[in-house]
């Protein structure tokens, strides 16, 4: 292929808009069933919602008293097996008070999967449920009896426990164990911290001072045993659900390398920092020693920052040292050996939210991130930035025990926040502990990058071992980009004593073996990691009893001079992947300085590649889900700096960005873009039969509504949705409007039929339509292409569109559009014509 010397072609045509309505679907799946005896199912409900309204009268009796709370019950639906409920019926949101869906949570009996959704039906509200189920029973004779679609789903109706409303994947909390629980509560009139205050000083427990607020849940901590807190179902209308906090993961501790304090002064005097004004890496992490000779002019003392102003700024452990180092020069070996100068092109910053000694409180990790932000921002508020985040919530491994579909994936107050600021909102750390989401001034979209976490044991098996080692908290962020790991570290070095006969558990190209993966996510989570970068590997001893990591197995890093004068040390796992994207993401900035952060994360994704052994093993995976599976082992693969930031004249990459409203504020859809992008036709044409590819990336940030009532339709946990639809090659731009929009078809005209091109794409509109980035790549021939130089960006459901009076399409939502043409073997120009067209010179190379 061509020299990669052109600039990427950033498109400032805007899209056609026009009214949006998503064409009606035929809807397949699992038959409701019908009960064997209608009559006895309906009346069996019937007595067992009375008989739970009278326990938990009697419960709230005998318990203990909150002033203010509204009395009612909290009511288990459980579903038959494999079956989902109707959570729009359980939920009616008629009235001032109605009965209100609080969380769900799936569980595994028999190898079949349940689903239990906690209500909280308020007093003399409990009509709501007896009146369709009485019209059931006055038709239960019928072909189709009334309200059927909502009885005949529900198997089983009960007063709620306290275990009920656990919906963590950590097992439930001993009866005898005193632990910190998180506690979220719907949010009504804003003394719910209050009243939960108050009934934990009448039970014993102890509540934290920190609260994450939400559009309409507030999180909050208490230490108790599961017995004290069991009286909160009966008395606390506000009780929503319950988690395990989230505690960081113990940090790894590595051997120092040799010093070598020469080359360290050699690459001193080579460097050149980049300017004040230069975008920057902020290192989230355990602070970083400012001094360091290879930190000191890219790192201001100034640009230091600490969560807790008791900790002070200097690295009291060594990691964020370590993370600095490979955050600002990348491959810091490299440039050691170099005899070149080092141009560098961005700057670094530090945020210490470790404390020095011993661990934090369990805190709600969410705020503690907002502190980070907002120390940085307030110092230097133009700074272009992306937030590195190497440090992740230790979690088990996924067990036989434990339905992985159920528990793994799901989105966390950590993992929320971030995806919060990531969106540009506000999380305002009060003086009193409290924490808010608002929905006002928008600070600027953010970029994090976070590792993926670490698995930390090995067996030769390591690749089925990482796939049952789920992303840690907060990875299964929607808005981040997270990295996992890979390596092309096989050989030990000679020179390393002690690993004779040793060998290198994972293949040169493969998954590094501390890399975690997403592989027992439930479908409807993002794929993570969304990249893989060089994380070391594994070295196993020769009669398979030992593992270690030897030198030649890590990178090399800067050193924090704490215990001794070093000032070099080697690193691995996904931390040090993270920051390798971190500077990565950052390079991208330091060329496009005016590109969305929702832009600079779709070209690090776009420009990944499965290595050469990933790539196997996709071509031998049979069908899309065992695909889909390597997806969420490997991400898009390893990313590439020039390829993110250079097109060739064989190899063409189209930016565009632009923003869209998804809603028009009554629950409808409003609006859909059409892109007719600038096309190499002529030139694609004449290739014929020629293969060629087409990559597509869509990336944009969402709106967290983290509370777990199931994400579908109304408690949808994204905002809104966005996909994409290129042209198809028999189709007009006129056809292709009225294949994917209802609205632009006259009445009564029927939705025009071409043959799907689906099978051409690796993943497929199905697999591709999770979290808030799809990428897909298509292959075939040149002709072919030539007439898809359309596309499409379109709503799909969200709880913006469900909740009016929270939609904030009006003020539209950004995204990025990012598509490559590669024309391999052909000794063609596609990037020319194209830039002539859009007006760019024609001599610019790079």
């Amino acid at each position: 292929m061509a020299e990669r010397n052109r600039p990427h072609i950033l498109l400032t045509r805007r899209a056609v808009v026009e009214p949006y309505r998503r064409p009606n679907r035929k809807i397949t799946g699992r038959s409701i069933p019908v009960p064997a005896d209608p009559q006895a199912h309906g009346q069996s409900l019937r007595d067992q919602l009375e008989s739970a309204a009278d326990e938990g009268s009697r419960r709230r009796q005998e318990s203990v008293e909150v002033r203010g709370a509204v009395p009612g019950i909290h009511v288990v639906f459980e579903s038959f097996p494999g079956i989902e409920l109707l959570f729009e019926k359980l939920d009616p949101r008629a009235g001032k008070v109605h009965p209100e869906l609080l969380s769900v949570r799936e569980i595994t009996i028999a190898g079949q999967r349940i689903e239990q959704a906690v209500v909280f039906i308020p007093e003399g509200k409990l009509g709501y449920f007896l009146r369709r189920i009485d019209k059931y029973l006055a038709t239960a004779q019928q072909e189709k009896p009334a309200n059927r679609d909502l009885i005949n789903r529900v198997r089983a109706i009960s007063l709620a426990s306290l275990e009920e409303l656990w919906t963590d994947a950590a097992a439930f909390p001993a009866a005898d164990e005193e632990v910190w629980w998180e506690v979220w509560l719907r949010r009504r009139d804003n003394n719910e911290i209050d009243r939960l205050r108050s009934f934990a000083a009448q039970v014993g427990a102890q509540v934290s001072t920190q609260v994450l607020a939400f559009p309409d849940r507030l999180v909050v901590l208490v230490k108790a045993m599961n017995i004290q807190l069991a009286g909160a179902v009966d008395v606390l209308d506000d009780l929503a659900e319950l988690r395990r906090p989230r505690e960081l993961a113990q940090l790894l501790a590595l051997e120092p390398a040799i010093d070598q304090a020469t080359w360290l002064e050699d690459l001193r005097n080579r460097t050149m920092p980049a300017s004040a004004e230069s975008p920057a890496v902020c290192v989230v992490d355990t602070g970083v020693q400012q001094g360091h000779p290879l930190l000191a002019h890219s790192l201001a003392t100034a640009d230091c920052h600490a969560c807790d102003p008791n900790w002070h700024t200097q690295d009291h452990h060594g990691h964020g040292t370590e993370m600095a180092g490979i955050a600002l020069y990348g491959d810091l070996g490299q440039a050691l050996m170099s005899n070149e100068p080092i141009y560098l092109r961005h700057r670094l910053e530090s945020v210490k939210y470790l404390p020095p000694v011993g661990a934090n409180p369990p805190e709600l990790w969410g705020a503690i991130t907002a502190t980070a932000a907002s120390l940085v921002e307030i110092q230097e508020p133009q700074i272009r930035r992306v937030f590195s985040i190497a440090t992740t919530a230790q979690c088990d491994a996924v067990t036989d025990e434990v339905a992985p579909s159920a528990v793994t994936g799901q989105p966390s107050s950590w993992s929320a926040a971030i995806d919060a600021l990531a969106a540009g909102l506000a999380i305002d750390v009060t003086d009193d502990g409290m924490v808010f989401l608002d929905d006002e001034g928008q600070s600027g979209h953010r970029l994090f990058l976070i590792s993926s976490g670490n698995v930390r044991t090995f067996d030769d098996d390591f690749l089925s071992r990482s796939d049952l080692e789920p992303v840690e908290d907060p990875g299964q962020s929607w808005n981040a980009l997270t990295v996992g790991a890979f390596t092309e570290l096989t050989v030990i070095d000679s020179g390393e004593s002690g690993y004779d006969g040793w060998t290198a558990l994972a293949d040169r190209g493969e998954l590094s073996p501390y890399s975690r993966t997403s592989v027992t996510f439930q479908r409807i989570w993002p794929i993570k990691p969304d990249v893989v970068l060089e994380g070391g590997n594994i070295a196993r001893s020769p009669d398979g009893s030992e593992y270690d990591s030897p030198y030649s197995f890590q990178r090399l890093t800067t050193k924090a001079q704490i215990r001794d004068q070093r000032v070099f040390t080697v690193t691995c796992a996904t931390s040090a992947a993270t920051a390798q994207a971190a500077h990565l993401a950052t390079s991208i900035l330091a060329d496009y300085p005016r590109l969305w952060s929702e832009t600079v994360r779709a070209l690090v994704v776009h420009s990944a590649e499965w290595t050469a052994a990933m790539r196997c093993r996709m071509d031998r995976a049979q069908g899309r889900a065992a695909i889909t599976a390597l997806y969420r082992r490997y991400g898009m693969g390893v990313p590439d700096y020039v390829r993110a930031t250079r097109s060739a004249t064989d190899a063409l990459t189209l930016v565009v960005e632009d923003a869209i409203r998804p809603f028009d504020g009554e629950g409808r859809m409003r609006e859909m873009h059409l892109h007719d992008l600038p096309w190499p036709t002529d030139v694609l044409s004449d290739l014929g039969e020629a293969r060629v590819r087409l990559r597509v990336t869509l990336s944009y940030f969402v709106e967290p509504n983290p509370g777990r009532r199931g994400w579908v339709r109304r408690y949808s946990y994204a905002s809104h949705g966005l996909r994409f639809d290129v042209r198809r090659p028999t189709e007009s731009n006129d056809e292709f409007r009225k294949r994917i929009n209802q609205l632009a078809r006259q009445e009564e005209e029927r939705r025009p039929t071409t043959q799907s091109d689906a099978q051409q794409w690796i993943f497929g509109p199905d697999q591709r339509a999770v979290g808030s980035l799809h990428t897909d790549i298509w292959h075939g021939t040149a002709a072919d292409l030539a007439q898809r130089g359309a596309v499409a960006v379109f709503p799909v459901a969200g709880w913006w569109k469900e909740r009016p009076n929270h939609d904030r399409s009006e003020r539209g939502v950004r995204y990025a559009l990012v598509l490559s043409i590669e024309t391999p073997d052909q000794d063609v120009d596609i990037w020319t014509p194209v830039a002539q067209e859009v007006g760019l010179p024609v001599n610019i190379t790079i």
